[in-house]
């Protein structure tokens, strides 16, 4: 079995908490011994991982990227399939938060993806197994850590999925500049796929179809749009803005 090499202090870090048994090596740039790295090397400790020291040359021509001084070498990333959907909306109590992203291919805004929607409580990242980014130790280390935490679920046809999703009663809101809705109208307290299109071109037409809402982000700048990772978070964090004041005013009445 072939091993990837994941580098950075925080998807390290987050592999030895959540997945330790998939980190077979971890290696450490030669007199590099402050507070972060000693926590890498307890938690390497704790989990029997072995650490050893090496040339940051070295460590540089491993991995293209900032490395922090940290690469680990791992057994092999894990992408979900679609039966995964099911099984954690079986399992999950209240109104589910789901993120699409509908062809986005750049690694880094895959990572920035993947990031906010833990930092805002989604369940799970969706994307097609064609022509999307898949995990790879740039998303890892773009992602800080969350790469590890949320599901990235790859499925061979979106569209079929969102009608399966649709049918457990989930609701599709799709983002589209043109849209007459703003953002801060849609109620997005209930059970929610919110659908981001690719870098440029944006949803395609079928994704499009099979939206129940569609909204743009208001843009009184002189810019037209933003960067997908960027809107994502948006999004997402409005989310959870109104599914807290939500809460916060059902604690109130009770």
């Amino acid at each position: 079995m072939s091993l990837e090499k994941i580098y950075g202090v925080h998807a390290v870090e987050a592999l030895l908490r959540h997945h330790p048994k998939r980190v077979k090596q971890i290696w450490l740039a030669e007199g590099r011994s402050d507070p972060r790295v000693q926590t890498l090397i307890e938690l390497a400790s704790q989990n029997r991982v072995a650490v050893g020291n090496a040339e940051r040359r070295e460590l540089d021509a491993w991995v293209e990227g900032v490395h922090q001084g940290v690469v680990a070498d791992v057994s092999p990333s894990q992408v979900w399939g679609e039966a995964m959907l099911d099984e954690l909306l079986d399992r999950t109590e209240g109104a589910p938060l789901l993120l699409v992203l509908d062809g986005v291919t750049d690694p880094h805004n895959l990572g920035a993806c993947l990031r906010s929607a833990d930092a805002a409580g989604a369940l799970a990242v969706i994307v097609p197994k064609d022509k999307s980014a898949t995990l790879t130790p740039t998303v890892r280390k773009v992602a800080c850590g969350a790469a590890e935490v949320i599901p990235l679920v790859a499925v061979t046809n979106l569209a079929r999925t969102l009608e399966k999703l649709k049918q457990r009663g989930l609701w599709v809101v799709g983002t589209a500049g043109e849209a007459e809705q703003s953002l801060y109208q849609q109620d997005m307290t209930g059970p929610t796929i919110l659908i981001m299109g690719a870098e440029g071109s944006g949803m395609r037409r079928l994704t499009r179809d099979l939206c129940d809402y569609l909204v743009h982000l208001p843009m009184t700048g002189s810019v037209s749009s933003l960067n997908v990772s960027v809107a994502t978070g948006v999004c997402l964090f409005e989310a959870q803005r109104q599914r807290s004041v939500k809460v916060s005013g059902t604690s109130k009445k009770s």
